[in-house]
Order: structure tokens, then sequence, then C-alpha cells
């Protein structure tokens, strides 16, 4: 079977950096499955993978448009230290969570931690940066009718 919408698909992958580093992978563990055309994975790596038949594999490098967007210098601020007071042992790398007037869930990563502020950071951790994929389908059925509803792979 091939992979097209309303697919449950599994695949095995490796995932790196421009500079070759092991970003993500689930070798040794269980492939990973999701419901195809449904938003499971980022475009560009749903767009390869249209199409491919278990027993597939490739190689992709995906362009940040295709992925986690260009790095948006907007989503960066400075924060004054006594808005995080409540926040025990804030460091940087910390991941923390926001929620905006009209009730949107946003992660915020400390990027910085100075004297009287603290850099928040909203962008995605891989927004710019190109990702490389080692891909190989393991599986794909026919989605059952509650996946499809649920929009997500059971």
């Amino acid at each position: 079977m091939k992979i097209a919408s309303n697919c449950v698909v599994s695949i095995h992958y490796t995932l790196t950096n421009d500079a070759g580093e092991t970003l993500d992978s689930s070798a040794g563990g269980d492939p990973l499955s999701y419901l195809h055309g449904n938003n499971g994975l980022i475009p560009g790596l749903e767009r390869e993978l249209e199409g491919r038949e278990p027993g597939d594999s490739f190689k992709a490098s995906i362009q940040p448009a295709d992925a986690y967007g260009e790095h948006n210098p907007q989503l960066v601020q400075e924060v004054p230290l006594e808005a995080l007071a409540q926040i025990e042992e804030l460091q940087v790398g910390m991941q923390l969570q926001s929620q905006s007037p009209d009730g949107q869930v946003q992660v915020l990563q400390v990027d910085a931690i100075g004297d009287s502020t603290a850099t928040l950071n909203a962008n995605h951790a891989l927004a710019g940066q190109t990702l490389h994929f080692d891909v190989s389908v393991e599986n794909v059925r026919e989605a059952n009718d509650e996946e499809i509803a649920h929009g997500h792979a059971h």
C-alpha cells in the first residue's frame, strides 16, 4: 500500500542538522506512527513520504520554511526578572509555558539571564535550521474511522 491521506504510517528515522549531529532518532525503539495528511509531521517530510511504501528508504533535506519556519526575532523578548519571580531556580535552557489572551499556549525557552532581565524565546528550537532525515518506511495501513475522527494514529 502506498502512503496517501488517511493512512497510518510507521517510519524509522534519524534527524541530523547541517553539522551532522543527531538531533533525534527512532533507532533502538519503536517506529514513529502518524496519520498521513493530518499535520502529524512537518510539511516537508510528509510531502517526501507521499506515495512511498513499506521497504522504501530515503534521505531528505527539509528547508526551514517546510519545517519549523525561519527564526523570527520578534519572538525573542527581554522580560524583567520580577515578572518571573514565581519560577524557582530559573535557568538558561529552561522551558516555560505562557498563555496568550486568546488562550493559546506558547512554549518559551530561557536563552539568557541578566542582572535584571531574562531573554525568552518563543521560536521552535529547530526554527531556521535545515533538517536532514534518513527514513525507512516500516508499515502503511488504512486508518480506521476512529483514527480519522481523532486526527491521529492509535
